[in-house]
């Protein structure tokens, strides 16, 4: 069977690993840390991962947290008001249930465990940190060779794509802490949800459960923009520091969220991240010095702010996306015009991601105030925004273009007309059978 070498231990390098091991390819892993060192080390994201996602690992069999992690049924927005002398009001809150639950799991625990098990499957596993020379002196040993981690030299390999990257410089800056104790939202308190809340001028704070090394957690996401009043960690190393930091942002700028962190500890000293990094599309084949060719991964070649929560989704389309373009190939040689055509393959729905994400990186146009209001008073609005995470390409239908955005609140609007309406025919109704005016019976109900 074919040689394949993936450098890079992440969602989609051992995503692919596992799965191409399964089919019975000749694969090796490269990563630059240990399982032991990645499991004990800081957090690598907040990887929430819809319906899509889970299922390619499922698909694999290796979705082996999903009975533990929390199950998330629910994603919801709030975006907060003017400042008033008591902090910021929310103007909007409304949460949309996901036809397929969420999960998140710690990448430390996911990571870990997975390459546990493609070694223990017969995979070979090398630890070292690859370098452009390392794959120039290897490319002659193997049929394929994917890069799945792209930071330093070997990110160099990949050329930047102006005409997909209309960000040159960082758009957020982020800060992660994860935590136990975090009560329970008193909207939903039997409801797991992501909540998004969105601060004018400010930023974004994600709040999602999450399943870590010591269990039920919950992720603490700011995406600050930059220069603004909430980009404060830079410099920050002491995770005390890190989270005091966060919970002094959450109680002056969402305060419906601080209200219930008042409690939290840090899961662990590892428990939190800054950075901050430009969204960018490169090229997706690289060229060694010697000739040889290899081909970029998932956030490798297509970056995007996680702003929009799609990186490990993205990572598990493209690892499944590149897996059936290895398998369909056969004994062929993995030459430039197959690379290019795998990488459009993942492209076709990486770009609904993109797209997505780098118009919500930008203030909102008015259309899409309107819409994320409406969702406030239309169910159906609400559930339709939430499902979008996990299916963007859905945005091209009612979020991007003001007329469609129009056309489709206009639809929805009519669709809850008449469901009130139903709703109305069906109250007489009942009223009439039991044999007392509607108005008593709506008395006795109340």
């Amino acid at each position: 069977m074919r040689r394949i070498l993936i450098v890079g231990a992440g969602q989609s390098g051992l995503q692919l690993a596992l799965g191409l091991q399964a089919l019975g390819y000749d694969v090796t892993l490269m990563s630059n840390r240990t399982a032991d060192e990645i499991r004990g080390g800081r957090v690598m994201s907040t990887q929430c991962m819809f319906h899509t996602a889970l299922q390619h690992e499922r698909d694999l069999e290796i979705n082996f947290w999903e009975e533990q992690a929390p199950r998330i049924q629910g994603l919801g927005v709030s975006v907060a008001g003017p400042v008033t002398p008591l902090g910021h009001p929310r103007l909007v809150d409304w949460l949309g249930e996901l036809d397929g639950y969420a999960q998140s799991v710690d990448q430390r625990l996911k990571m870990a465990g997975w390459m546990d098990a493609f070694e223990r499957r017969g995979g070979r596993l090398v630890i070292h940190g690859a370098a452009v020379s390392d794959l120039d002196f290897l490319a002659a040993r193997y049929d394929l060779m994917l890069v799945a981690a792209g930071k330093g030299e070997l990110g160099a390999l990949f050329g930047r794509d102006a005409a997909r990257s209309p960000y040159t410089t960082p758009q957020r800056a982020l800060a992660v802490a994860y935590v136990h104790n975090l009560a329970p939202r008193l909207e939903h308190p039997e409801l797991e949800a992501v909540r998004c809340n969105l601060v004018p001028d400010v930023g974004e704070l994600y709040v999602m459960p999450a399943l870590t090394n010591s269990g039920r957690a919950d992720i603490l996401f700011w995406e600050a923009i930059p220069g603004g009043p909430a980009d404060v960690f830079g410099g920050v190393t002491d995770p005390s520091e890190h989270l005091a930091l966060t919970l002094e942002l959450m109680e002056w700028f969402t305060p419906w969220e601080y209200g219930r962190a008042t409690r939290v500890e840090l899961t662990d000293a590892g428990g939190t991240l800054a950075g901050r990094y430009a969204p960018t599309v490169r090229d997706p084949i690289g060229w060694l010095p010697g000739g040889g060719l290899v081909l970029g991964v998932a956030d490798v070649v297509v970056t995007n702010d996680p702003l929009t929560g799609q990186g490990s989704n993205s990572a598990a389309k493209c690892a499944t996306s590149y897996l059936e373009s290895i398998v369909e190939h056969g004994d062929r040689p993995f030459d430039e015009a197959w690379m290019r055509r795998t990488f459009g393959r993942f492209w076709a729905t990486a770009r609904h991601v993109t797209k997505w994400t780098n118009a919500m990186l930008a203030p909102p146009p008015e259309h899409i105030v309107r819409l994320l209001g409406a969702a406030g008073q239309l169910p159906a609005v609400a559930h339709r925004f939430a499902n979008g995470f996990d299916d963007p390409a859905d945005f091209e239908n009612f979020f991007y273009e003001p007329d469609k955005t129009a056309a489709y609140l206009e639809e929805a609007e009519a669709g809850a007309a008449v469901a009130d309406t139903d709703g109305e025919l069906v109250a007489e109704s009942v009223g009439e059978a039991v044999g007392e005016p509607e108005s008593e019976a709506a008395e006795q109900v109340g």
